[in-house]
């Protein structure tokens, strides 16, 4: 008996400690180019801010990208990679595109789901990351017609430090009320030739409560949020997908967007 009652203590004092979201990083150094080139990209399935646990990507379902309304597969062009964070290793992807021509290209991702033991559920975490090449605006406030997407209200690379991003989460093209989005900061860079997290992070969270932030939508699906300081910052809103069942088990179809603010 008194074994049971310890047991369901840990248990409720372990559902009440704040963890680390999962975020899917669809990364490259810089959002916004003057003279175009072949850029890299780096999927990882990981904990952004403290460069936490990654995990195991499988082959995704689809990888493409837009630019002036004509989409390009990019999904045989993913080679698969170690990642390194500062706790494992896990199987990521990479590949790299060339910006020809000037505009946004809205890199869109839609992963495998991914079977979470501890939550016993399946996470999708579908993405996107725009690029802007030469200042010219094109389809950044686009809805690319994912099934979880936050359409961004203001350009995701042209961003000041102290400013505010805001959007609209969407499931299947339709705004979700009062949706919960997890924000969270890109605290270690990526080092792209290691394929690996920098070991020192940016800033020191005062609390766990401030390594993943959590604000909601309004009756509109729209969002805002004040960016305290510069570097990536990611936007999770969780489980607003009409996926919600995967294998049997329950799904959490998630909308992701990243977005870059500049130093004042």
């Amino acid at each position: 008996m008194k074994k049971a009652v310890l047991l369901s203590i840990c248990a409720l004092f372990a559902a009440a400690l704040p963890a680390a979201a999962h975020f899917q990083m669809l990364y490259t150094p810089e959002m916004i180019l003057d003279k175009g080139g072949e850029i890299s990209l780096k999927l990882v399935f990981t904990h952004p801010f403290e460069a936490g646990h990654t995990m195991d990507m499988e082959t995704p379902q689809e990888f493409f990208v837009v630019n002036k309304q004509k989409k390009t597969d990019l999904l045989k062009t993913l080679k698969p990679i170690t990642w390194t964070s500062l706790e494992n290793k896990g199987r990521a992807f990479e590949t790299s595109f060339r910006l020809k021509g000037m505009g946004d290209y809205v890199f869109c991702l839609v992963p495998a789901p991914y079977f979470e033991k501890s939550e016993d559920i399946y996470i999708q975490q579908i993405t996107k990351t725009i690029v802007n090449n030469g200042s010219l605006p094109t389809e950044w406030d686009a809805d690319m017609g994912l099934k979880a997407e936050i359409v961004p209200l203001d350009k995701p690379y042209a961003l000041w430090a102290g400013g505010v991003f805001r959007g609209v989460v969407k499931s299947a093209g339709k705004p979700v009320p009062f949706a919960e989005i997890e924000v969270e900061y890109m605290n270690h860079r990526p080092d792209l030739k290691k394929n690996a997290f920098e070991r020192k992070g940016a800033i020191s969270a005062p609390h766990d409560a401030f390594v993943t932030l959590t604000i909601k939508a309004d009756a509109n699906g729209t969002f805002v949020f004040a960016m305290p300081r510069e570097g990536w910052w990611g936007f999770a809103a969780l489980g607003v997908g009409p996926d919600t069942e995967f294998k049997g088990k329950e799904l959490s179809q998630d909308a992701v967007i990243w977005v870059q603010a500049a130093k004042m």
